[in-house]
């Protein structure tokens, strides 16, 4: 196939137009575990919040690489040396950040893979591609992995104010209608410098990453950890509990092949080969939905209940509170519910539950995002902002929540 061909242009919403900058990333892009992300949403549930939020991954990875291509393009105008080589693994290493996530990935995360994350099947998929593309994903992989030396490649993959959170704080908010989300990613891009190796932003730079941090921490609680979306992930993660468990019991359900594979089947991260990477692969958005759709009228009523919930958008109630919920309030609600529908205690449990969610925008304890002063010093932006807020931000909030069916008696 003539290679130039495969020079292409995507039109983006957010940046207008993301130009492919070699035919390695064309084939990547065209691989099947590429063009899967096209069938898995960006954010979950949160479309029964904010109903344009039904974006895709797919369209995440490639603004990914589209503003990699514009930091690389800085960072070589202010003198720091990228080869060839460098410059295409970050390219590789930006696009793939994210190929690991299967459909509803936190719901996916606690209930049909065992505790197996995103980041290490997305490395999984990497090493998959790379056997397949004769090794040219080699120094992306140590990239990624962090074990390259020169620091700052991975900082503009994976850090406090790297590509990905870039990409999608601004994508994130456009889609969902949330303004406060909004950030100036050209200027924070400007900023950048490296100095001895580690990233850094200049310091008339400093009131964008303010902004940034902001944004995000507005991003989680009005959109993220957003009430509504968290029962509805929390619904979901019970029902395909519920499904494995019932499955245990010889109940028949009914799914696709590739879900039931991972219903049948006690999957942790030990147990991945080529083969169980290829189900995975198999699987998107549409299995899940389909499989809900199904439960609905299953002969169990958990399985049927918490599916009509999901599908007629008719959620448990959630009330949030600064301290926690005793646990003889979720006992009195269990049993009330238990009592009322003929259910077991146990079965009651997948109605009545209580959690807790963090929020923290800036982290002390991980790598910091450094500013460089004019005077050449460099600091941790949380030092030398003059935002009180900033400080607050890296406090880390916790908030306690109850979930229960809105028919019980008000907490």
């Amino acid at each position: 196939m003539d290679n130039t061909n495969k020079l292409k242009i995507f039109n983006d919403p957010i940046y207008g137009f993301i130009t492919i900058p070699n035919p390695l990333i064309y084939d990547l892009i065209q691989h099947p575990y590429f063009q899967r992300l096209r069938r898995i949403s960006q954010m979950g549930l949160s479309y029964l919040v904010y109903p344009g939020a039904n974006h895709t991954r797919f369209h995440h990875a490639l603004g990914c690489l589209h503003i990699m291509q514009k930091a690389i393009q800085v960072l070589r105008f202010k003198n720091t040396i990228i080869s060839p080589e460098e410059e295409n693994a970050l390219y590789i290493a930006i696009l793939l950040h994210d190929i690991g996530h299967g459909p509803f990935s936190h719901a996916m995360e606690h209930s049909i893979v065992e505790d197996v994350h995103h980041e290490e099947i997305s490395l999984l998929f990497m090493n998959k591609l790379n056997v397949e593309f004769g090794g040219q994903l080699s120094l992306a992989i140590q990239i990624f992995k962090g074990e390259y030396h020169r620091k700052f490649m991975l900082q503009l993959i994976s850090s406090q104010l790297d590509m990905d959170r870039m990409d999608y704080l601004k994508r994130d908010s456009f889609y969902s209608g949330v303004e406060e989300g909004k950030i100036n990613s050209d200027r924070l891009i400007q900023m950048m410098n490296v100095v001895d190796d580690v990233l850094v932003i200049e310091e008339k730079g400093i009131y964008s990453v303010e902004k940034f941090l902001m944004a995000r921490r507005l991003m989680y609680w009005q959109v993220y950890l957003h009430k509504t979306s968290l029962v509805a992930e929390l619904t979901l993660t019970n029902i395909l509990k519920r499904a494995k468990e019932l499955y245990q019991k010889g109940i028949p359900i009914t799914c696709s092949e590739n879900l039931f594979y991972f219903i049948q089947n006690k999957i942790s991260l030990a147990d991945f080969n080529d083969d169980i990477l290829d189900k995975f692969a198999q699987l998107d958005d549409t299995d899940i939905v389909g499989a809900i759709k199904q439960w609905q009228s299953h002969q169990d009523f958990t399985l049927s209940s918490l599916s009509k919930m999901i599908i007629n958008r008719d959620l448990l109630k959630i009330k949030m509170n600064e301290d926690k919920f005793s646990k003889e309030q979720v006992q009195d609600l269990t049993e009330q519910f238990s009592k009322e529908n003929n259910i077991g205690i146990h079965e009651a449990k997948y109605f009545v539950f209580k959690g807790k969610i963090r929020n923290q925008a800036y982290s002390k304890s991980a790598e910091p995002i450094r500013i460089l002063k004019k005077d050449g010093v460099i600091e941790d932006v949380a030092l030398i902002s003059d935002q009180l807020n900033l400080r607050a931000l890296s406090k880390q909030v916790t908030k306690y929540f109850i979930c229960f069916p809105k028919q019980l008696n008000k907490i």
